[in-house]
């Protein structure tokens, strides 16, 4: 059993930054790609952005179209952490964010929620205008 628990969530302004962290346990880390999810009140949760498990020692990190030069994600191996840093924040970003954890490296795959094995509880993030 993998157990995640996100914080760093909070109430900011537009154009604000915040930067989220996952912290991981029960399992080896470096082994899973991990991918961070949103889920605003009455929408479907999405795809955020993920950071691959290492091959060849190199990570591939994908983004969601609307966090493409805002978001950043980035792995601390030796630390079991994900962070993922959000800049130039906007009203939209609202929603709990949840960190989650899956095996494969695939591109086909890593995007999408029903790939990912184990999620945490997520962390509020609110922004206003």
């Amino acid at each position: 059993q993998v157990q995640l628990v996100e914080s760093g969530g909070g109430l900011v302004q537009a154009g604000d930054s915040l930067r989220l962290s996952c912290a991981a346990s029960g399992r080896t880390f470096s082994s899973y790609t991990m991918g961070w999810f949103r889920q605003a009140p009455g929408e479907e949760r999405e795809f955020v952005a993920t950071i691959t498990r290492s091959v060849a020692r190199a990570y591939t990190t994908y983004y969601t179209d609307s966090v493409k030069g805002r978001f950043t994600v980035s792995r601390d191996d030796a630390g079991n952490t994900v962070y993922l840093q959000m800049n130039s924040l906007k009203p939209e970003d609202t929603a709990v964010y949840y960190c989650a954890a899956t095996v494969t490296i695939s591109s086909n795959y890593v995007t999408k929620k029903n790939a990912y094995d184990y999620w945490g509880q997520g962390t509020q993030v609110t922004v206003s205008s």
